[in-house]
């Protein structure tokens, strides 16, 4: 029985892409599977997959790669998928010593802009060339890649072109998405904004929606739901001031709930947003969150994002837009709630392409075939 670890170090041990999706899909296909995070405590065996975290995120990073190194040792693994350059640092000489594949699976932008924004300028310059360098060096050492979206694949594939690789986007096995088409009530429409509240991922465009909304259609009542929370005292800050300068809205604040129920918190919702500003790194980004509201049945208002124009082209079941164009979007929102039947078709067709294209299940096997491939080299 083929053995394969999964390192990560600023993932939970549980996240949604390497447990719920790959983890699972490889022990339902006979495969020994072990998980090791450094972001929470834990220790145990989670649907038949076993589990080694430690909560040393913020130790040194000696501390960091001898927890993977041991792991390793413990396990002795064929194969080892690693989630950021750390883990493939770490487990260097082990995948070499031992003759494995390693994986790296490229599912954020790195650098990140949250990594270089702690920095004062000119600093910022030479981390970000440190943190390239890593990246660089990282995709040297990996044997395989693994891109979950195209627009990631630089620079590592362009220069290690050679590397077997693959994409593998994030779509949602359906066994998590829970289907919801409403029917518009007249006079009435619940907007919905999801995830990490911050200037950046498009709280304040949103709150301008709603503002827009409300002085172009008065007579319709706007109901809206944040689900979500911040991560930072200035995103705190920014949201507080937001609230008290849109007391005229129905706002209903709804805490994160567990990724099992994603789809079950925003059901009573119309329209589901994403008006994250368009920088370097948004542009070149797949939001996950799309593939949920599109199982839900939600038709959806983004930004209009490279990462989705290339990989999805036109959507038959929302709009993108310019997140600032506040009149654009407000015209949208009402032409839907006086076109029931556009909005209903938008519905559907979410739904329709999300079982037809956008779902797990297309795209388990040819995953569980890349891995088998990086064991039989």
């Amino acid at each position: 029985m083929p053995k394969v670890l999964f390192l990560t170090t600023s993932h939970n041990y549980n996240d949604d892409r390497i447990f719920h999706h790959q983890a699972k899909a490889l022990k339902e296909f006979g495969y020994d599977v072990k998980i090791c995070s450094l972001y929470e405590e834990y220790k145990g065996n989670m649907e038949g997959i076993e589990i080694e975290s430690y909560a040393v995120l913020e130790e040194s990073i000696q501390k960091k790669t001898e927890t993977f190194q041991d792991v390793c040792l413990k396990f002795l693994p064929d194969c080892i998928i690693c989630s950021e350059p750390l883990a493939v640092v770490a487990v260097k000489d082990f995948v070499r010593d031992k003759k494995i594949s390693c994986i790296y699976d490229i599912t954020e932008w790195y650098p990140s802009m949250s990594m270089i924004r702690e920095y004062r300028f000119p600093t910022t310059i030479f981390q970000t060339i440190k943190f390239s360098l890593i990246q660089i060096y990282a995709g040297f050492l990996s044997t395989h890649f693994i891109f979950g979206e195209s627009t990631k694949k630089f620079p590592l594939a362009y220069l290690f072109g050679l590397k077997k690789q693959t994409i593998l986007p994030y779509y949602p096995d359906p066994v998590y998405i829970k289907e919801n088409i409403k029917e518009l009530e007249p006079g009435t429409v619940s907007l919905c904004y999801t995830g990490q509240i911050s200037k950046d991922k498009g709280i304040g465009n949103f709150f301008n929606i709603v503002r827009k909304i409300h002085e172009k259609a008065p007579e319709l009542k706007v109901q809206t739901i944040i689900i979500g929370s911040t991560r930072q005292k200035s995103d705190e800050a920014y949201f507080s001031k937001l609230l008290n300068e849109n007391t005229f809205a129905d706002i209903e604040l709804r805490k994160p709930t567990s990724f099992e129920k994603f789809t079950e918190v925003f059901a009573d919702a119309d329209f589901c947003f994403d008006l994250r500003e368009i920088n370097f790194e948004n542009n070149h980004s797949l939001p996950i969150k799309l593939f949920y509201f599109m199982g839900a049945g939600k038709p959806v208002i983004y930004s209009n994002l490279k990462g989705i124009r290339q990989h999805m082209g036109k959507l038959s079941f929302g709009s993108l837009v310019d997140p600032r164009n506040s009149d654009q979007i407000a015209e949208i929102v009402i032409n839907y709630t006086r076109n029931p039947d556009l909005y209903r078709s938008h519905a559907i067709n979410a739904i329709t392409e999300f079982k037809e294209k956008y779902n797990w299940t297309i795209i388990r096997n040819a995953f569980i075939d890349f891995v088998k491939k990086s064991i039989d080299k």
